[in-house]
């Protein structure tokens, strides 16, 4: 099992704070996530992580997109309510300069659980 951390809308399209979901995530290319793997969503405009995701299927490609044309099915475990009081990506040991153009980074142990306890304590 890998972790992931699973960038989250954009400049163009900022999630909302409240009432956003979380059942796939897409990317360009064909993604090295695997059915069974966990990941943190991170909100890229608010530059907070905020959930903790089970990705519940391998990618599937969809050639008729020709944009985010590789996806794969996630389930929320736990989430932050409100992005507005989700805790910055920073307290991980996470640098947003390290996700540049890219919807999804491999984290290692130790940043999953440091984030994985900050959602936590944030969705209680």
């Amino acid at each position: 099992m890998q972790h992931w951390l699973i960038c989250r809308g954009g400049a163009g399209r900022p999630l909302p704070a409240t009432r956003f979901t979380l059942e796939r995530h897409g990317a360009s290319r064909r993604p090295s996530v695997q059915n069974g793997d966990l990941a943190i969503a991170y909100a890229s405009v608010w530059q907070a992580v905020f959930a903790v995701c089970e990705v519940v299927s391998d990618p599937e490609h969809d050639p008729a997109r020709e944009r985010w044309s590789w996806s794969f099915a996630i389930r929320p475990l736990v989430a932050v309510s409100d992005l507005d009081i989700a805790p910055p990506v920073e307290a991980a040991g996470i640098f947003p300069q390290s996700l540049w153009r890219h919807s999804h980074i491999r984290l290692t142990d130790a940043q999953f659980g440091a984030a994985r306890r900050l959602v936590e304590e944030g969705s209680a």
